[in-house]
């Protein structure tokens, strides 16, 4: 195992990669609970749901217990990998309801392919180059901002108004009502708490903490669902589950759909969902895996990580692999820091955090306790982590300040991850072109940017046509 992993090479032990790889484990485990959040939370274009709660959740696991062991062994390289938080936001509000679940997973299946296909001819860093590094950003800021304002809407901490000219409030009518308002923010205290006192899986332990208390208060006041009482559970009505271990049940592997998107959804359409799912998955993958290799001390001269081309085969397969499974793309977490934090330095961190997720698989009735208010704290705490990339943007230079605004507020504004990218690749092109300096724009970008223009305007184009 030693020589395998090259645990005594990269000055590790065997003790610390076990303990980096329950660290991380747990630093990620949210996930478990956050996909099946997402992913059920709105239907597809026909009006379905993906699926129940714990199968999400029992699918969720299995394949980041499988992609993360894969990882350990083929690219010997201490990244765990889950379906992706954004990703998978995208895949349910701006996929899912422009066709059917399985034809949505199909594009995720496409779009890891695709993946695969460009690292493995290496044209990756060419379309890499192609979109300006602050203008991607932007796009994962936006993507914090969206997930944020997701989980401040699922807890009921803010509201549709429903009348009059200001869309949201605060509660109902500007003030908080009802017990899971409160469970909801006593979580999000707790999860803030832990994580700036460095905490060690805060976010986990804020969930575990917050389903608690949603358990009692539901013991002693029966408030039930919201779909009969305003101040009721949104989502889950949190309750001791019959069982804590059952055989957890994988029917949503094989739920997908290669080509059935390209006649309900369009041609265009698809192409930019396609598109923007690939920027999503494609940039963030190469930012953390340099991450965990500068933390880890593994990068060379020119701060490539080791085995890089099999690091991002396995990521690539991860995108395709999740959306086979039809619990959305699979990707590289940055979590995986808080391992290698604790000594992590080789793949066997991985192998032992995929151990653990198919470990989890089993405990899928303890996850449909899970209430919404419990569980999407971490979806604030995420926003504000992805929020902290702002920083990076240079927002005294107007070629990329305006586009990167754009890109950031459209995304929570317009409910819709696509609308802030093409809002953002347009204005950056146009803005170029208006500065007179259209040449130094990547031609990829221009191609992007014409289709982002036909994507706003397919509805007036279809009347035109028709």
């Amino acid at each position: 195992m030693d020589t395998f992993f090259k645990i005594s090479e990269r000055g590790s032990t065997l003790g610390r990669e076990v303990r980096g790889g329950v660290v991380t484990f747990f630093t990620m485990a949210y996930i478990i609970v956050l996909n099946p959040i997402i992913l059920s939370g709105a239907a597809d274009a026909e009006g379905n749901a993906l699926g129940d709660f714990a199968t999400i959740a029992a699918t969720t696991a299995l394949i980041a217990g499988l992609l993360s062991i894969l990882m350990g062994l083929v690219a010997n390289f201490p990244l765990a990998l889950a379906a992706g938080l954004g990703l998978n936001a995208f895949v349910t509000y701006s996929i899912a309801s422009q066709m059917t679940w399985g034809d949505a997973m199909g594009l995720v299946v496409i779009e890891g392919l695709i993946i695969l296909v460009l690292v493995l001819t290496g044209f990756r860093e060419a379309v890499f180059k192609a979109v300006p590094t602050q203008l991607k950003v932007a796009i994962s800021v936006g993507i914090g901002l969206f997930i944020a304002l997701i989980g401040l809407v699922d807890s009921g901490f803010v509201r549709r108004t429903g009348t009059g000219p200001v869309p949201v409030e605060l509660g109902s009518g500007g003030t908080l009502v009802g017990w899971p308002v409160l469970v909801f923010v006593l979580g999000l205290t707790l999860m803030i708490v832990l994580y700036v006192r460095n905490v060690k899986g805060a976010i986990l332990i804020g969930i575990v903490a917050a389903t608690a208390l949603a358990i009692l208060i539901e013991s002693l006041g029966k408030l039930g669902s919201s779909v009969d009482n305003p101040r009721g559970w949104n989502l889950n009505v949190p309750a001791l589950p019959d069982g804590v271990v059952d055989v957890p049940d994988f029917s949503l592997l094989g739920q997908f759909n290669l080509l059935g998107s390209w006649e309900s959804a369009g041609v265009v359409t698809v192409t930019l969902l396609i598109f923007t799912l690939l920027l999503a998955d494609f940039f963030d993958t190469m930012g953390t895996m340099t991450a965990i290799g500068a933390e880890a001390g593994l990068l060379d001269e020119k701060g490539n990580p080791p085995n890089i081309k099999r690091i991002l085969v396995v990521d690539s397969i991860g995108a395709a692999a999740g959306g086979a499974a039809a619990v959305s793309s699979n990707t590289s977490y940055i979590e995986s820091a808080s391992g290698v934090a604790e000594g992590a330095r080789t793949g066997l961190a991985s192998v032992v955090t995929g151990v653990l997720f198919l470990l989890a698989t089993i405990f899928s009735p303890v996850v449909a306790v899970i209430p919404n208010e419990a569980a999407v704290p971490a979806l604030v705490l995420v926003g504000f982590l992805m929020m902290q990339q702002v920083k990076n943007i240079d927002w005294d230079d107007l070629e990329i300040a305006i586009p990167a605004f754009l890109t950031i507020a459209l995304m929570p504004f317009t409910y819709s991850i696509s609308a802030g990218i093409g809002a953002g690749f347009i204005a950056y092109t146009l803005i170029k072109l208006a500065r007179g300096k259209a040449a130094l724009v990547h031609p990829l970008m221009w191609v992007v940017a014409a289709l982002f223009v036909a994507y706003f305007a397919i509805e007036p184009i279809r009347v035109l046509l028709t």
